[in-house]
């Protein structure tokens, strides 16, 4: 059974945003990126209530802007999603978690340190560029479900 439900639309959706956001991190960053998308979709806590589709995690908008860089700048239609990228999108969507984003619902790249907490919340860890961000406990239940 998927993480969650998904179409064919969204796994392409999905893996263009893991191309935009962290091609450059090979396919283990391109995973954990896919994998903070489909966290928030399933949170439904803290800045991600309401979320029920991909679409709506991809095009969510808080503070006036769009959640994910690529979609702010645009460059996650830059590019189609290659077979690769589909094939990752589809492990993120029906199973895949590792650390340091496996209960991860925030990540950015700060080029310099990962600070300790980002918005308030703690830092679970670094891949590559890439600092990774789970909510503080017994604040989002959600974000650690399967």
């Amino acid at each position: 059974m998927a993480r969650v439900k998904y179409r064919d639309n969204d796994v392409d959706l999905v893996a263009r945003m893991m191309r935009a956001e962290a091609e450059g991190e090979g396919k283990l960053g391109m995973l954990m990126v896919g994998n903070v998308i489909v966290n928030r979709l399933k949170a439904d806590c803290l800045d991600f209530e309401d979320l029920r589709s991909i679409n709506d995690v991809i095009f969510q908008i808080q503070g006036g802007n769009y959640s994910f860089e690529a979609v702010q700048k645009g460059n996650v239609f830059y590019n189609r999603a290659r077979n690769v990228e589909k094939r990752l999108a589809r492990q993120t969507l029906d199973y895949w978690r590792q650390h340091p984003s496996k209960y991860a619902l925030w990540y950015f790249n700060p080029y310099g340190e990962c600070p300790p907490t980002w918005y308030g919340q703690p830092f679970t860890g670094q891949y590559k560029q890439h600092c990774y961000y789970e909510p503080v406990a017994d604040t989002c239940e959600g974000a650690y479900r399967y």
